[in-house]
């Protein structure tokens, strides 16, 4: 038998402390990787985007710029003034929310409020008419959040205020309910 020049290698012999020891740095680098896992809701952005509850692909909310209202503006381009997206029926997929008004170089024209869903082409569908134009209201302070719909509008008490200078104020919410948009009116705020 030919004995090796080379001294013995004291971790070529195998123990239970050795396998202990790469058990538990085993352990603690898995560990470690876990807790250094990025947060997917701090990376992704939520603002027009939403995981479908039928699976994982991002659905992004329908654009109010492709979308065409019904609203007669005598020849003006229409101008979307505020929009606001977010799930309004449950179904897991965005809807926008959109304040139309024609683009009137003065005055305040009227605005209508318009629900947007995706069509089954590329523009955006008109799905309910929450404000309509005829009605002579503008638009003030418009939110959506959780389902819910909020908007203040503004009127005119009768034809001999002045169109720039709305003297009514009615806040107002909508909400999907049974397969329809359902509007209630909220208290004035009281002044103190």
């Amino acid at each position: 038998m030919q004995t090796s020049e080379l001294p013995d290698l004291a971790h070529t012999d195998t123990k239970p402390l050795h396998w202990l020891a790469t058990a538990a740095a085993m352990a603690a680098v898995v560990a470690a990787a876990g807790l250094l896992q990025p947060d997917p809701a701090a990376s992704a952005s939520t603002s027009h985007r939403t995981t479908a509850q039928h699976g994982t692909a991002n659905v992004t909310a329908p654009d109010p710029a492709r979308a065409d209202f019904p609203l007669e503006c005598g020849g003006l381009e229409s101008a979307v003034a505020k929009q606001a997206t977010g799930d309004l029926d449950g179904d897991g997929r965005p809807e926008t929310v959109a304040v139309v008004r024609c683009a009137a170089g003065s005055g305040t024209p009227p605005s209508g409020v318009y629900v947007l869903t995706r069509g089954s082409g590329a523009a955006p569908r008109v799905v309910a008419t929450l404000v309509d134009p005829a009605q002579e209201m503008s638009v003030g302070d418009f939110a959506v959040s959780d389902g819910v719909i909020s908007a203040t509008l503004l009127g005119y008490s009768s034809d001999a205020v002045a169109r720039c200078c709305p003297d009514q104020q009615e806040r107002v919410t909508w909400q999907w309910k049974g397969g329809a948009f359902v509007r209630a009116t909220q208290a004035a705020p009281s002044s103190a």
